[in-house]
């Protein structure tokens, strides 16, 4: 196993690394819908700093066959950024803060905040093969929704666990796994996602992506606890 990222022989990038995701899905027939997805993610890894950033929006809608009128079954906005600073530009180990907010109304949630702080490490496996993982403490803030109607806004301390797997299993193929989970006094939340990437050019790829949001605890029973989601998108790389 490769102690740090010295053990490789890789150059430092000085730039920021983006992307831009973007899917579209039409039916028609006995059922007419529309869905939406489009992701933006933004890393940096320079010197003592490793950065990142993402904005995850999904929208939905299917329109009913007797009023021909149109209802929306999906509207979700994610978006969070992370900074760590690394103890040395060598080392495995670093301090992080995070923060994220998302906004969607199925979930039984007017809205859901967090911010936490801890201790992050990277290990290198082999030279197409690293994962991070992450633990601190943090605070989550929320506004719940019951029977339509939204409540007070909740604050609780949180314990933030994170980790990311990312495979580079060819020159022009790419799979990342993804999980974190924020354990509260009353709810915990839970993300993850899996996802395979391939190539199209040098700046485009193809991607199929399953992702699951999970939270244990809904004041409002009728809401499910998981939602889940599989995509294929086209990825830009810039």
């Amino acid at each position: 196993m490769y102690d740090d990222a010295n053990d490789l022989d890789t150059e430092e990038k000085q730039d920021w690394d983006a992307s831009a995701e973007l899917g579209l899905l039409f039916t028609s027939g006995n059922t007419e819908t529309e869905t939406f997805k489009t992701k933006l993610n933004a890393a940096r890894d320079y010197q003592n700093w490793r950065h990142k950033g993402m904005i995850d929006y999904y929208r939905s809608e299917q329109e009913d066959q007797d009023t021909g009128e149109s209802f929306v079954t999906g509207d979700r906005l994610f978006i969070s950024a992370q900074s760590n600073y690394k103890f040395s530009p060598e080392s495995r180990s670093s301090v992080f803060v995070f923060g994220s907010y998302e906004e969607d109304k199925f979930s039984g949630y007017e809205y859901q905040g967090t911010v936490a702080v801890g201790y992050g490490a990277r290990y290198r496996y082999s030279q197409s093969l690293f994962a991070d993982y992450e633990i601190g403490p943090g605070f989550s803030v929320n506004k719940p929704i019951v029977n339509g109607t939204i409540q007070e806004q909740e604050t609780s301390a949180i314990l933030r666990l994170a980790g990311n797997l990312v495979w580079d299993i060819s020159k022009t193929s790419k799979f990342n796994a993804l999980a974190s989970t924020e354990i509260g006094e009353e709810n915990t939340k839970s993300r993850a996602e899996l996802s395979v990437s391939a190539n199209v050019n040098s700046s485009l790829a193809l991607k199929f992506s399953v992702a699951a949001n999970h939270n244990s605890y809904l004041e409002d029973a009728s809401k499910e606890k998981l939602d889940t989601e599989t995509a294929v998108t086209l990825v830009y790389s810039f």
